[in-house]
């Protein structure tokens, strides 16, 4: 009896031994069907391949047409006409001409140095954590990879965003010349908040206060002068 049940329990071994063995031969030859076939229709705005077999390389786009795509847009030349309108006021009052320097700190990605650029100076600087090719390079605002005096004008709009604000204060004004300006660009605020920012400002003086619209939002303008040679 038990001879006959060892017999029996051998059989089945074998047949189910024999069913895997077919079915993973099965599993082996047939292409998979998550292999769509290259010849389906895919959409020409996708960059992803059209088939999991495909392993051709995906299309990578030079910087200079992500770059001519994305100043383009709408958005970027409503924030671009914004700096304008906002850098104009200076060169009409005289403080931008053409042959200025200019530097723009925590400039993202560069709306301020293309403006100034476009309202005609010709040697504009703009830097930032991260860059931003060509119009940003990286650096760190609190310790400016610049000699003392360099620039005749220089610019923020992220001076609240500062780690350390008296810092990075301290970097523009040495890095501005003797007779020089610096500009920062705040929340609005009225005369207790801009007596509080010009503390920060040691070696300058107020000279033009202004409440402005900026990226759509109002804010207060401080123009300060530099009185004192960098040390």
């Amino acid at each position: 009896m038990e001879k006959n049940v060892e017999k029996m329990l051998n059989k089945v071994s074998v047949v189910f031994l024999s069913i895997g063995t077919v079915i993973m031969v099965i599993m082996i030859l047939q292409t998979p069907k998550t292999c769509i076939s290259p010849e389906a229709p895919s959409k020409p705005h996708t960059h992803f391949p059209r088939s999991t077999c495909d392993s051709s390389p995906r299309q990578h786009l030079p910087l200079a047409k992500k770059n001519a795509r994305v100043w383009s847009s709408k958005a970027w030349k409503s924030r671009l006409s914004s700096f304008s309108d906002y850098f104009l006021r200076f060169r009409d009052l005289g403080f931008l001409q053409n042959h200025t320097k200019a530097l723009c700190l925590s400039a993202g990605a560069g709306h301020a140095p293309m403006a100034l650029s476009q309202i005609g100076l010709a040697d504009v600087t703009g830097i930032e954590l991260v860059d931003s090719i060509p119009l940003v390079k990286r650096a760190d605002p609190h310790n400016l990879p610049f000699f003392d005096g360099v620039f005749d004008f220089a610019f923020t709009a992220h001076l609240a965003e500062a780690l350390f604000p008296w810092r990075f204060v301290e970097e523009m004004e040495r890095t501005v010349r003797h007779g020089g300006f610096c500009v920062v660009a705040v929340d609005e605020c009225g005369g207790d908040d801009v007596r509080d920012i010009s503390k920060f400002f040691t070696k300058s003086k107020v000279v033009d206060v202004a409440n402005v619209t900026l990226e759509g939002s109002k804010r207060t303008s401080i123009l300060f002068k530099v009185q004192d040679s960098p040390t």
